[in-house]
């Protein structure tokens, strides 16, 4: 055999070597496609298990509690070694055991709250003195020093509520009480708690008093409470049935057999006179603390306050501004501030001075005359 005959020979069976090994590499390729594939197949094929909770641990056999509340007396993997309040996967057909499972303890009223630590001291209210000296004694002093209380031997209140025209700082009260006992700060809208289904909103308030309890020391500021706590009426509808329920189970909370213990209760309102006589009387709601606008020495803290951090010309008088906005409100005052401000940006300024001031005090009280002839035209 000559020697062209041999090179084509090897050039053959190197071609076909290589083929061979390019053949080897798809295949393997493929069947690993195939098997994930498949494993992806047999896990979309398993049957759903259900989240469930062991009530009672009885030798061999627990009392589950599936997730619409009935309970069912089933056979216990003793390897698993469960007991009462863990949580469990059983298969639907016959809730056999399977695996124990570590869930935190999730509210699902949390969706509904705001849950902070307030940071806003005592300092960031202003003209505010006589309501700040009776929210201290009535929630402060009590989660501060409780064995005070138990030498006198008196029970300290549960709650108070906060009255008064709006943006006058009922807010800003609760969460500095928050901060300078630092408390948990859970923030609740009366008009989210009534809901569309029977049995939902009074499930959502005994909730929140769960989670409060939860993580005491707490301050439970429930806003628009006369949305929620309006008086009640013989005959309505069902949705106000409905409120009626959810408002039950308010005043069983506050006053129930569960003790609040460190959980403080902050209701604010600016319709205090259609709130209904039950959740006002001693032993719910105790101290009623009127949050008017500002005086003039009030409004001028207030000023002080949002101008703190301002750049100011000293040509400003504050004694004219404060007489211009007599019976403004707190919020009103910072609005006046904030539009001071942009008065002094749209000039490409960095000082603002008093006319930028003068201007947003007319701008501020326009906006606020169309909101009135708003609700007056439209309810």
């Amino acid at each position: 055999m000559t020697t062209k005959e041999n090179n084509i020979i090897d050039s053959v069976l190197y071609s076909y070597t290589s083929a061979s090994h390019v053949m080897e590499e798809e295949n393997r390729v493929l069947k690993e496609t195939v098997n994930k594939l498949k494993e992806e197949l047999d896990r979309l094929q398993l049957p759903p298990l259900m989240v469930c909770e062991v009530n009672e641990v009885m030798g061999e056999h627990a009392v589950i509690r599936i997730p619409n509340g009935n309970q069912f007396y089933v056979t216990s993997n003793a390897d698993l070694k469960v007991i009462a309040g863990d949580s469990v996967l059983c298969d639907q057909k016959n809730l056999n055991i399977l695996k124990k499972i570590d869930t935190s303890k999730k509210f699902n009223v949390e969706k509904f709250v705001i849950i902070e630590k307030p940071k806003l001291g005592w300092e960031a209210v202003g003209g505010l003195h006589e309501q700040e000296n009776e929210i201290r004694e009535v929630i402060e002093l009590p989660l501060k020093k409780p064995e005070l209380f138990k030498k006198v031997g008196i029970t300290p209140p549960k709650g108070i509520l906060l009255y008064g025209p709006p943006g006058t700082g009922k807010t800003l009260l609760a969460k500095a009480v928050a901060a300078a006992t630092d408390s948990t700060f859970i923030q609740v809208v009366g008009s989210e708690l009534v809901q569309k289904f029977i049995g939902e909103g009074a499930k959502l308030v005994k909730e929140i008093f769960e989670l409060a309890r939860s993580k005491a020391p707490s301050i439970v500021f429930i806003d628009e409470l006369d949305s929620l706590a309006a008086t009640r009426l013989e005959v309505g509808t069902s949705g106000e049935r409905e409120a009626n329920r959810t408002f039950m189970q308010l005043l069983a909370e506050i006053d129930g057999f569960k003790s609040l213990d460190n959980v403080k209760i902050i209701g604010a309102t600016n319709r205090k006179e259609i709130l209904d006589p039950a959740i006002l009387r001693p032993g719910r709601l105790d101290r009623l603390i009127e949050v008017p606008n500002p005086n003039k020495e009030g409004r001028f803290e207030i000023f002080k306050i949002h101008t703190k951090n301002m750049s100011l010309v000293k040509e400003v008088d504050v004694e004219v501004l404060m007489g211009k906005m007599d019976d403004y409100s707190g919020a009103e005052i910072r609005a006046v501030c904030t539009e001071a401000g942009y008065f002094a940006i749209r000039d490409n300024r960095t000082k603002v001075c008093m006319s930028d001031f003068l201007k947003a005090i007319i701008k501020v009280k326009k906006d606020e005359q169309k909101k009135e002839d708003y609700i007056q035209m439209f309810g």
